[in-house]
């Protein structure tokens, strides 16, 4: 049989059609077109065609949305009663930024806590570009609050104000008078290294309106000097009891110093009752708030009490620096 082709019988072959052609009209129209649809490759969407579009919607929808959360800066500003009014930063979604982050924890659009990403907005104007006047209150649009702790006396109730302090995490600043600072430096590296912010208060305790600017370059002089002492790069000077005139301000800004007060006065050298002081922070704080206080019984008694209340309305504490600057608490907004 060798070389030889066997050829298929005509008849043979018809049949052979005519199945093949039943099992074909089977699957299309007959019973076993069900089971053919089932099996037989569709025309669908690629993955990565359902990725792009998912990712395009993610982007568009952080596109669409972004002017919602931008939020412009303040400038700072010479104000009629508070004088030199810090700035404050302002904030503009990071689109890019945000798009990617969405994308790694898979965060859906409109989803509760959408991780958006922000960049600062600087203000044109902040308080190094204004006349130099005195600062009472940090910008109101930054939920920030400081303690101001002027220290002259009281060392018997300065070391539990620390105590508060550092059990509750909080950071003040100290305005130290140079006599009394003379006699307690390892008080005073103390603080510092509790990471508190320490400043000037004038060297006796004097009412600077009533000395010339010769004697209050004195006064600044030698506290400034003993807190270079300290390692300190010094910014701010409290005058004594709040009096100060143009002399002092000017005086101060030779040192390179702001002269800073108080929005709040707790008025602890009266005595009062630790309960009132506490009720009357509560009742008066506000977003920029400098509180004023001294190492007194009233202050050391109701310093835990005042902590509490400033941040059962959302208030973060920070040193007079933190309060003052134009950085945004983002957390808080």
């Amino acid at each position: 049989m060798s070389g030889l082709k066997r050829k298929i019988p005509s008849g043979l072959a018809a049949a052979m059609m005519l199945v093949l052609s039943s099992i074909l009209l089977a699957g299309t129209y007959g019973p076993l077109s069900a089971y053919v649809h089932a099996v037989k490759p569709h025309d669908q969407p690629s993955v990565s065609a359902t990725k792009a579009k998912s990712e395009d919607q993610l982007l568009g929808y952080i596109q669409s949305e972004a002017a919602k959360h931008n939020q412009a800066p303040i400038d700072a500003v010479i104000d009629r009663v508070w004088k030199a009014v810090p700035s404050y930063d302002g904030r503009i979604v990071d689109v890019q930024a945000t798009y990617l982050k969405a994308k790694v924890i898979g965060a859906a659009p409109g989803g509760r806590g959408f991780p958006w990403v922000y960049r600062a907005v600087k203000p044109r104007i902040t308080l190094k570009d204004l006349p130099v006047e005195p600062i009472y209150r940090g910008n109101s649009a930054k939920p920030m609050v400081s303690f101001m702790i002027n220290v002259a006396w009281g060392d018997e109730y300065l070391l539990p104000m620390l105590d508060t302090l550092k059990e509750t995490g909080v950071k003040a600043t100290f305005f130290f008078d140079g006599t009394w600072l003379a006699k307690h430096m390892d008080t005073a590296k103390l603080i510092i290294a509790q990471g508190h912010e320490v400043s000037n208060h004038a060297y006796t305790h004097p009412d600077m309106s009533k000395l010339g600017a010769e004697r209050q370059r004195e006064e600044i002089a030698k506290t400034e000097a003993l807190l270079d002492k300290l390692g300190v790069n010094n910014v701010w000077f409290a005058p004594p009891s709040g009096y100060f005139n143009d002399n002092t301000v000017q005086v101060a800004s030779e040192f390179g110093l702001r002269t800073v007060l108080w929005t709040l006065d707790t008025i602890d050298w009266m005595k009062p009752d630790p309960s009132t002081v506490i009720d009357k922070v509560s009742r008066k704080v506000a977003p920029g708030t400098l509180i004023l206080m001294h190492p007194t019984p009233a202050s050391q008694k109701a310093l835990k009490g005042m902590i509490k209340v400033i941040r059962a309305k959302g208030y973060t504490l920070g040193t007079v620096s933190d309060t003052l600057s134009s950085e945004r608490l983002e957390d808080r907004l």
